[in-house]
């Protein structure tokens, strides 16, 4: 596969930004894949190489690359009646009509401009609304490139993440593992007095996909009852793809007292927003005392194409196609696994995929999860499932990097960077495409 012009961009792109990306995750070894256009369930590089794609923007694109003409229609004609005014607009009341039809806990919405921007604003909110400081995150739990979460070690010895990050703000943040409920009843004892809130992405989203322990979530949410502090779901990666229009809040039955979005909020367009309860809500300027804005919010043509997507989404068979699909694949995926790589596992949920190159020590994938990993305790794979961040970083990350992730891109099928990030499926998506996309995988594993 000739991929010069990619190789060429990057050797220009070293000089002008760093590392040559401005994202980090989209540093490839040994260079990124440069896209020139989308095509439905496809992308075309700027070497003309065509690849099916399960990146999907990193979710927002449900529907694919090529937008219904209702979608188009109202982008154009909001791009067309000016760039953007400063001023509210009548599509970003009908956005927020529309969320809070369909999501269980919503009440009222803010609009912002990114995933990250909406969990710093709905961390500040709680600190605000609680008048606490700390804060309970799960450990490998991704919330975007806030302070406040680029936290990692234990609750006793939390540390940045990162250089730039002062020991300070880390105090003030509580890292736990994922699925462990004593861990967190413990910090709730330690420190329950102090917590503002528990920030918890529904499903570990930026780390091979963890689905949650039956009442797991429960747990999170008695506990915040009980100590007065504020259920956050992190639903920029689950909202409007797992669970649909009700989210993955509405899926498993949990209803948090904030709810962060992004993605297909803005139907691929750059958004976030924060939802929750009224009473909550009103904590921010201008009817409260918690600042937040943004001159950007609510831009009209991510409005337009946010709403006119979900509205298609709600109105067409989307959720009943692309969760078939994302069945269809993760079972084949299992048939191939049992055949070929016991140890490894399927993992994801609805329109989501991934598998994680886990070291399990098991014969076979007698009794696994048909349709991947669901963390049912009756499982004979049930130990050797990730249950936690650490679980999957304990996987083969390198092999999946360095070797699987390369084999796919020459075979056509173009998947995001790490062993980490969740895969989509979209509306664009055919059952021919996931036969061949399980005949990928099955080359892989045969050599």
């Amino acid at each position: 596969m000739n991929r010069e012009t990619s190789r060429d961009l990057y050797d220009r792109a070293l000089s002008v930004l760093p590392g040559g990306v401005n994202s980090s995750v989209r540093a490839t070894q040994p260079y990124p894949t440069f896209v020139r256009r989308g095509d439905g369930a496809h992308v075309v590089d700027v070497d003309g190489n065509r690849y099916l794609d399960y990146v999907m923007g990193y979710g927002p694109l449900l529907l694919g690359h090529d937008l219904p003409q209702q979608v188009q229609s109202a982008v154009q004609r909001a791009a067309s009646e000016g760039p953007m005014y400063g001023a509210p607009t009548e599509v970003e009341v009908d956005l927020a009509e529309f969320v809070v039809r369909h999501v269980p806990s919503v009440e009222m919405v803010r609009f912002v401009n990114s995933g990250t921007e909406a969990t710093v604003s709905a961390v500040r909110l709680a600190r605000g609304h609680t008048g606490r400081n700390k804060l309970v995150v799960m450990q490998g739990g991704y919330h975007g490139a806030q302070e406040s979460t680029l936290v990692e070690g234990d609750a006793e010895h939390p540390r940045p993440s990162t250089s730039g990050i002062p020991q300070s703000f880390a105090r003030e943040t509580l890292p736990v593992p994922f699925n462990d409920e004593a861990a967190v009843r413990e910090v709730f004892e330690r420190h329950g007095d102090d917590i503002a809130g528990v920030l918890v992405e529904p499903m570990l989203g930026n780390n091979g996909i963890v689905l949650p322990v039956d009442g797991y979530h429960d747990t999170l949410r008695d506990l915040c009852d009980e100590y007065g502090s504020l259920l956050i779901f992190d639903e920029v990666i689950t909202g409007f793809r797992v669970g649909g229009l009700q989210c993955a809040q509405g899926k498993f039955g949990v209803t948090p007292d904030l709810t962060t979005f992004g993605k297909i909020v803005g139907g691929g367009f750059p958004v976030g927003a924060i939802g929750g309860r009224a009473e909550i809500l009103e904590a921010f300027t201008p009817s409260g005392d918690v600042f937040q804005s943004g001159t950007f919010s609510g831009h009209p043509v991510t409005m337009a194409a946010g709403l006119e997507t979900l509205r298609f989404a709600a109105d067409e068979d989307v959720y009943d196609h692309v969760d078939a699909l994302g069945e269809r694949l993760r079972s084949g995926l299992v048939d191939v696994l049992a055949d070929h790589a016991p140890e490894y596992t399927v993992v994801g949920t609805d329109s989501t995929f991934k598998v994680v190159f886990t070291r399990a020590n098991t014969p076979a994938q007698d009794g696994a999860c048909s349709t991947g990993c669901a963390q049912r305790p009756d499982c004979a794979r049930f130990e050797a499932c990730p249950k936690t961040g650490a679980d999957v970083g304990n996987a083969e990350t390198e092999r999946w990097e360095r070797l699987f992730r390369p084999f796919m891109r020459e075979q056509g099928v173009l998947l995001p960077a790490n062993q980490f990030e969740t895969q989509f499926v979209s509306y664009a998506h055919t059952e021919a495409d996931i036969e061949e996309t399980l005949d990928a995988y099955e080359a892989f594993f045969t050599g």
